[in-house]
């Protein structure tokens, strides 16, 4: 059995602080003035928009994903790789090989490798490759359409007065 003047005794080692190390830690730097660097300021409320309109902005619904009733707005390429039901308010749309998109897209390029149902309008150049199928409502400028490839449904060109007042109406939004 334990004692307790065994267990409690003075004359044990006892705990030692580690000394501080011979190199000093470095100082933080001192907080800048302003947040930004003045070159670094936020811009103006239009110089935004024109800045961000120089860097893309891209949505890409991976595979395996399934988006339903989804509104996309100041999108400017959007890519499906996997299921969609949407609106999207895009200047270029992309459908992967097993991607699918359904809705009404009015866009200046669409490049089809899977499949598209609803309505298309495409301001410059429609691309569907020979894995594409697109059907329902589609209006275009040009047109290139792969051997093997599927459309179907109501299919017409843009007059050339139609495209150019499709074009200044996505100016203008």
């Amino acid at each position: 059995m334990l004692q307790k003047e065994g267990l409690f005794r003075r004359d044990r080692v006892r705990f030692t602080p580690p000394a501080p190390p011979a190199t000093p830690m470095p100082t933080p730097a001192a907080p800048q003035a302003h947040p930004y660097p003045a070159e670094h300021k936020p811009a103006a409320r239009g110089e935004a928009r024109n800045e961000s309109r120089s860097k893309e902005a891209k949505l890409i619904v991976g595979p395996e994903i399934k988006m339903k009733g989804v509104e996309i707005a100041d999108c400017d390429t959007l890519i499906v790789e996997g299921r969609i039901e949407a609106t999207p308010d895009s200047r270029v749309i992309q459908i992967a090989e097993h991607g699918v998109f359904t809705g009404t897209v009015a866009v200046d390029e669409a490049e089809i490798h899977g499949r598209l149902e609803g309505e298309l309008t495409v301001r410059k150049q429609l691309i569907v490759h020979a894995t594409g199928k697109v059907s329902g409502k589609v209006r275009y400028n040009q047109i290139k359409v792969d051997e093997g490839a599927e459309l179907s449904g109501e299919i017409s060109t843009l007059g050339g007065a139609q495209a150019t007042e499709l074009k200044r109406a996505a100016l203008d939004a």
